[in-house]
């Protein structure tokens, strides 16, 4: 029995679930997965039985539950120091870190206009001045990191770290809403997408047949509240 054992949601639509299952499945330890399907009956009991928040993933190892993406990649940074996860270099780790950070506490009109949908492509969709502007600050971030730090690999420090886990929804959500991206950012984009570890995700995401209406917009749509 694998002493790791993650719970996830909707592979098509949750991008927290793919921030902290992306690490785990890359450092290549034998883990167990169960998905919790999102939005039916019945579910948030079954993952409050797994995670106090009563949001996944969730992480259980050896008795400890960790419940939230970041710490889940902090606590196998800590478990697996040779993968290094976060960059050696103290400026570039703090970097990584913040980027992380600025990630996991912000953007929430992009949340809202580009939800994750693994399963379509939907052009044309017009986007708030305010989901425009969170757009180009993750171009931006993507720019500064791949040129100061992203020598040694195609990743934002070179090779893969909790930073890239972090963006790897974004990364899926520019192709779903095809975001016109600059050389730079398309080539990031694409050694994210073609992470072993991401396809396997997306391998699996594409045998999901459950529907959720609220993530699924039409082509050429303005947004709304969702």
């Amino acid at each position: 029995m694998a002493d790791f054992t993650i719970y996830i949601g909707n592979r098509v639509y949750s991008s927290w679930s793919l921030r902290g299952w992306l690490p785990l499945r890359h450092l290549g330890v034998p883990f167990e997965e169960v998905v919790i399907p999102l939005y039916v009956d019945g579910s948030r009991d079954a993952i409050l039985r797994q995670s106090p928040s009563g949001k996944v993933p969730a992480l259980h190892h050896r008795g400890r539950v960790i419940w939230e993406s970041l710490a889940i990649g902090e606590y196998l940074a800590e478990q697996f120091p040779a993968a290094k996860l976060w960059p050696d270099d103290a400026g570039a780790r703090a970097c990584a870190r913040a980027v992380s950070s600025e990630m996991h506490a912000g953007f929430n009109q992009l949340r809202g206009e580009l939800a994750m949908n693994l399963r379509r492509i939907i052009p044309g969709r017009r986007f708030t001045p305010q989901a425009l502007e969170q757009i180009e600050r993750i171009k931006a971030i993507w720019h500064d990191c791949r040129a100061r730090f992203g020598e040694g690999g195609p990743y934002l420090f070179g090779t893969f770290t909790i930073a890239d886990a972090m963006y790897a929804p974004v990364v899926t959500r520019f192709r779903t809403y095809e975001i016109a991206l600059d050389p730079v950012c398309a080539a990031y984009a694409e050694a994210v997408w073609n992470l072993p570890a991401m396809r396997a995700w997306c391998d699996a995401a594409a045998k999901d047949t459950i529907v959720i209406a609220k993530f699924e917009y039409e082509p050429g749509g303005s947004t709304g509240i969702h």
